[in-house]
């Protein structure tokens, strides 16, 4: 008699997995259907730690979390949620430790990234409580094994958790000291399979100098990898442009603080720049 082969589906449940909507202090739901139109169905989006505290980039207040801040942009991510977005986070440490202030101050490199990478899951916890707070069911998943706070990183089990209609935040970066989360968003992009890498940022995209610095600064509304690299264009690290360049996964930069951003993006709205191969 023939045995019949597993879903390999069904492999991404363990024992602590199976059980995991009695831990659940969302409602039960069933995942909200794609609406018409929708041109991004699967996305990971790049927060920065600034964005929790200081979502414009003054000087007023540079370090922790605002509340009145953290509640804002979870409410506008369960708005795209519930357009039937499978929805993908990372976000940044530095609001609290930046790795790479720590070692130009004379710490070890790897020690201060460690440090940041645990900057992340704090952000992260407080990202996931404000979602819930909205109705959200979220799930926060570390690249270092954590298992009190949050599920350790299982990519079969983060692509589970989309499908069932959760946010997932991948926390702790990719778990190795030396990566940027940038490079963390977009190895975990390519690894649950998103259509696009949005990265949220507190300019209106990417420019050829600091519009900050200069008004008379020009926006790009496209650019290709390589323009991106050669330029040295300090938005997103190049490692993490690299990962995207070779596995042709497009990248759209654009500012979080104006209300209703997030939701235009993945609608296909062109706003902001979107870095791609150049059409031929």
């Amino acid at each position: 008699m023939s045995r019949s082969t597993p879903d390999p589906a069904a492999l991404t449940s363990t024992s602590d997995a199976e059980h995991d909507d009695e831990f659940d202090p969302t409602p039960s739901l069933p995942p909200p259907a794609p609406i018409e139109g929708l041109k991004y169905r699967r996305v990971l989006l790049k927060l920065s730690g600034e964005a929790l505290c200081n979502p414009e980039g003054t000087s007023t207040q540079s370090f922790g979390i605002q509340p009145e801040t953290l509640t804002e942009i979870a409410r506008e991510l369960a708005e795209v949620h519930a357009l039937g977005v499978q929805l993908g986070l990372v976000i940044g440490g530095g609001n609290i430790f930046r790795g790479l202030k720590g070692s130009a101050a004379g710490m070890d490199r790897a020690q201060s990234d460690y440090m940041g990478m645990l900057a992340t899951v704090i952000n992260s916890l407080a990202l996931q409580d404000a979602l819930e707070r909205q109705g959200v069911p979220t799930r926060v998943m570390t690249a270092l094994e954590m298992r009190q706070i949050a599920e350790p990183y299982i990519r079969r089990r983060a692509i589970r958790h989309l499908e069932k209609g959760r946010v997932v935040i991948f926390a702790a970066g990719t778990g190795n000291p030396y990566f940027s989360t940038d490079t963390a968003a977009a190895l975990r992009s390519m690894e649950i399979h998103a259509n696009a890498l949005f990265k949220a940022t507190k300019v209106e995209g990417i420019y050829d100098r600091d519009p900050i610095k200069h008004a008379d600064a020009k926006l790009y509304t496209e650019l290709s990898y390589d323009r991106f690299l050669a330029d040295r264009i300090g938005v997103m690290d190049g490692t993490a442009v690299t990962l995207c360049r070779d596995n042709r996964l497009p990248i759209r930069v654009f500012k979080l603080t104006t209300r209703g951003n997030i939701q235009r993006v993945v609608m296909g709205d062109s706003i902001g720049t979107i870095v791609r191969d150049p059409k031929p």
